[in-house]
């Protein structure tokens, strides 16, 4: 079922987590943190829309390692009822991201972060105060492919010095699966 992101107050202080990747090596969000900034985006392996942008996402990714934005991947998703989102299956996929894909089993970080869908990302400033958060960019899965065009406009305005944009277009995607009560 398809989803919107939650507003979240600009300038909000990033939520710290310790999560493991899928071979269970912790990695928190002070090590996955860059110097300018750092992008927390929640996804997972069997949203199309994930699917459509994964790519485009980790090419986002390399092109600003080197500009002090490190990205990290947080997989909120209820694994036993879908198992396409199990550390197993995270593992197939990782290598090809270039980035930290995290498992947030217990689901709190995406509760942290008030997360509603994958994707749902949070860029934030060298001190790690909100900048933005919302789309990728106006494709959706069928459509054109992925290329990042919203996010790439708003991390060069933030490594340029700018204020953040007022325009924060929701992102939208698959619901995140909640585990039951």
């Amino acid at each position: 079922m398809a989803a919107n992101s939650h507003p979240v107050a600009l300038g909000s202080p990033a939520p710290e987590f310790s999560l493991p990747d899928p071979s269970g090596r912790l990695h928190t969000l002070d090590g996955c943190a860059g110097s300018a900034g750092t992008l927390v985006a929640f996804i997972c392996n069997h949203c199309p829309y994930v699917v459509h942008m994964r790519d485009a996402l980790a090419r986002y990714a390399a092109d600003y390692a080197g500009r002090g934005v490190r990205v990290v991947g947080v997989n909120p998703n209820d694994a036993r009822a879908y198992p396409d989102d199990a550390p197993e299956r995270m593992a197939e996929v990782a290598p090809r991201l270039g980035f930290p894909y995290l498992v947030d089993a217990a689901q709190d970080v995406a509760r942290a972060y008030d997360a509603a869908c994958t994707p749902d990302l949070y860029l934030y400033d060298a001190r790690r105060r909100l900048y933005y958060h919302g789309r990728f960019d106006a494709h959706r899965p069928g459509g054109a492919p992925a290329d990042g065009a919203d996010l790439r406009r708003v991390t060069d305005r933030l490594l340029a010095g700018e204020a953040p944009p007022t325009d924060q277009p929701a992102s939208i995607g698959c619901s995140i699966k909640w585990k039951p009560s």
